[in-house]
């Protein structure tokens, strides 16, 4: 009786979990998604992380898919709430009928064991999806927006629900014991019409949090104990989307995939990093008509002392004809290189904007305060910064360095923004240098002075 009364609560919202469009499979670089084909939406299959993939099947009506740990294995929901599986990499003709149960949900995921197939986080299958294990749930409320289990333990997982009592909050489950009990781990503040993807990664206790109105994602490494952001996208909210963890360390997948125009344009796109969501390489394995227009890019390193060069990485999609980079959001244009390596003068926060230009649109997309730029020098460094003079700033054709004090042998160099060398000269026992400057297109340079105690850094402007 006690299952029953738990399932007849679940049906209540278990329509309202979101989907899942790519799984994994049990090797590197092999994944299964759901994307556009030429005359509907089809089940493909990819071994080279998403470069090009296979059609297996454009007929069955696909709600959701979930990888088996055995080469080949792959389920499907197809509404109404039928469970199939496919021993054969889910090529048409070799689904198998499992179960068509009316408690079944259209979120599954598969867990660590052959055959061991979850129906949202109330209940797991041992055998294919034949029959089910129901789960107590106890300490549970709300109605159940996403879940998801851990890739390498799934006694663990993680449940996203709201109340409708209390629509401005999202609460984060835990559990430890495949969902017999579980716990509140976190509160999130925002309309419950947020959109919230939950997905695992390589690692034991490693979870992501995805929320997409908002283009954030958050990492844990610590069964959601505590989160850090990674970086902000650039999504189309009408596009589809899912995002999927990998099997190497790191590994995330992004899949978008794009339709209008009645079917005219249609598109897949998957997004691919190494680095925990960073950095993206693009594939398109599925193309057909006009491309859409989407700037995204990232960097790595978003602290950085003053004067570091700073590499982005850039990752928007469509018939580019010209990038446009704005690294403090100026409006002044600073680069128009796709993959840009830039040097900031001044330390403090920057926003950083780019523009990618088409034949017919562009696409903007801003990430405010989004790098910090830091002075790593020691309190003696900062005392030597007040004894020196560097006359005229702004300069024209010549600028002069002075020294309170006299330096056995200083180094003097000039950088442009890029990082490059432009001007190097060595002084000794001078307290005044003068640099002849006249060769310098007008602009912002980095100023260097190194002698055996310390290496200053300075930002001058030629006019």
């Amino acid at each position: 009786m006690k299952n029953f009364t738990l399932l007849s609560t679940l049906l209540l919202f278990a329509v309202c979990s979101f989907a899942q469009k790519i799984t994994r499979g049990p090797d590197i670089g092999e994944i299964y998604f759901l994307g556009p084909t030429h005359t509907g939406t089809g089940l493909y299959y990819s071994t080279d992380l998403g470069e090009t993939a296979v059609c297996v099947d454009s007929v069955k009506d696909f709600k959701t898919i979930a990888a088996d740990i055995e080469q080949g294995g792959i389920y499907c929901v197809e509404m109404p709430h039928n469970l199939y599986y496919s021993p054969n990499y889910g090529n048409n003709g070799s689904w198998v009928f499992k179960n068509g149960a009316t408690e079944l949900s259209e979120n599954i995921e598969s867990g660590i064991n052959s055959g061991r197939i979850f129906s949202n986080f109330y209940m797991h299958s041992e055998n294919f999806g034949i029959n089910f294990i129901y789960h107590s749930c106890n300490g549970y409320f709300g109605d159940v927006r996403e879940f998801g289990v851990d890739y390498i333990n799934d006694n663990y997982g993680y449940v996203f629900s709201v109340k409708l009592t209390n629509a401005d909050t999202s609460y984060l489950f835990r559990t430890f014991d495949k969902f017999e009990n579980v716990e509140v781990i976190q509160k999130y503040y925002f309309p419950n019409g947020q959109t919230k993807y939950l997905f695992s990664g390589s690692e034991e206790g490693e979870i992501y949090v995805y929320f997409k109105e908002l283009g954030v994602l958050k990492f844990s490494n610590n069964y959601a104990e505590s989160f850090n952001i990674i970086d902000k996208f650039n999504i189309i909210n009408y596009a589809s989307f899912d995002l999927i963890g990998g099997i190497q360390i790191g590994e995330v997948y992004i899949l978008y995939s794009f339709i209008n125009m009645m079917w005219q344009n249609a598109h897949t796109y998957i997004f691919h990093s190494t680095d925990y969501g960073k950095t993206f390489e693009v594939f398109h394995p599925f193309a057909k008509g006009n491309e859409p227009l989407l700037a995204n890019f990232s960097a790595i390193d978003k602290e950085i002392p003053i004067t570091s060069p700073l590499q982005f990485s850039n990752f928007s999609i469509g018939d580019i004809e010209e990038y446009q980079w704005d690294f403090d959001n100026d409006g002044i244009i600073d680069s128009y290189e796709r993959i840009p390596v830039y040097t900031y003068a001044d330390t403090g926060w920057y926003s950083v904007k780019l523009t990618i230009v088409g034949a017919d649109s562009t696409n903007s997309f801003v990430k405010q305060d989004y790098i910090h730029v830091i002075d790593t020098t020691t309190g003696a460094k900062e005392r030597q910064l007040e004894e020196i003079g560097i006359i005229p700033n702004p300069f024209l054709n010549q600028i002069t360095i002075t020294s309170a004090s006299r330096s056995e042998s200083t180094s003097i160099s000039i950088y442009n923004l890029k990082g490059e060398k432009i001007i190097e000269t060595l002084e000794r026992n001078n307290k005044s240098i003068t640099i002849n400057t006249s060769g310098l297109d007008p602009g912002v340079y980095i100023l260097n002075i190194f002698n055996q105690n310390t290496s200053l850094n300075y930002k001058i402007i030629k006019k």
